[in-house]
């Protein structure tokens, strides 16, 4: 008797945010990525240890050759963070990515995109993070998405209640307002401004899209890190004038600034 064909998915395939940190590579040196990136991950091992990273070569003046690249994939492997991918870019970086084997990710888009899809191209743009590598989030999250106010696209997003550890929300294309706490291992996004009522022991990214003019304010600050646009500071320990005291964050020029309310 023939056995009885299970026709059940084999698997479920969703698309949702992932949390991807970006390594920006600024110039052509295997080494001096590996130092950096180590000195990261010692500086806070919970954050980056293992962390998903994105390869950004859209800041070089000539893209690397297939050697060249697998050398510095080796060195951010050998840091401890784990490249999944090379940013989107022009066709050249389209090519070199199938050659690798490595997918391209659109949620990190080159500071160029030449109109014709190859070619040379012109010089990069100001980039929002100046970091080398930027915000890095937990591997996969439970996300979040509170209904936007009924003012419209332009209103706050607001989410009542606290966000437990390995939650997150994101307020795309506006601001965010928290009225509970965010607890360790958790995290809130915008693209906007950030308003946090409540404990920040997370952490807290706005300006998320690159919006250098936006803020973030915090009744209760004991945060794990807080980034705007892309530049962040991360917390072992937190300031004894800003722990458990309200306090605003900013941006003054690429440092990001942050002081008591």
């Amino acid at each position: 008797m023939n056995a009885k064909m299970d026709t059940s998915d084999a698997c479920d395939l969703r698309f949702g945010q992932v949390g991807i940190a970006c390594v920006r590579v600024r110039r052509v040196d295997a080494a001096a990525l590996c130092d950096e990136l180590e000195r990261r991950v010692r500086s806070a091992p919970q954050l980056f240890a293992r962390a998903a990273v994105v390869l950004d070569l859209s800041h070089l003046l000539d893209l690397p050759d297939d050697g060249t690249v697998d050398a510095l994939l080796e060195a951010v492997r050998t840091a401890g963070m784990l490249p999944v991918g090379l940013a989107y870019g022009t066709s050249e970086t389209e090519a070199l990515a199938k050659r690798m084997g490595l997918p391209l990710i659109a949620k990190f888009r080159a500071a160029y995109e030449p109109a014709d899809g190859g070619g040379t191209a012109p010089a990069p743009a100001a980039a929002p993070a100046a970091t080398a590598a930027p915000v890095a989030a937990a591997p996969l999250r439970e996300q979040i998405l509170s209904a936007p106010d009924a003012g419209g696209a332009a209103g706050a997003q607001h989410h009542d209640g606290a966000v437990r550890s390995g939650q997150q929300v994101y307020a795309r294309e506006r601001d965010l307002v928290v009225t509970g706490a965010i607890a360790n291992g958790a995290e809130v996004i915008a693209d906007g401004t950030i308003h946090i009522y409540g404990s920040l022991r997370g952490r807290a990214m706005a300006g998320a899209q690159g919006d250098e003019k936006a803020r973030i304010y915090v009744s209760d600050f004991r945060a794990e890190l807080v980034a705007i646009a892309g530049h962040y500071r991360v917390f072992e320990q937190i300031p004894k004038d800003l722990e458990g005291h309200s306090v605003q964050c900013w941006l003054d020029g690429e440092k990001l600034m942050i002081a008591r309310l």
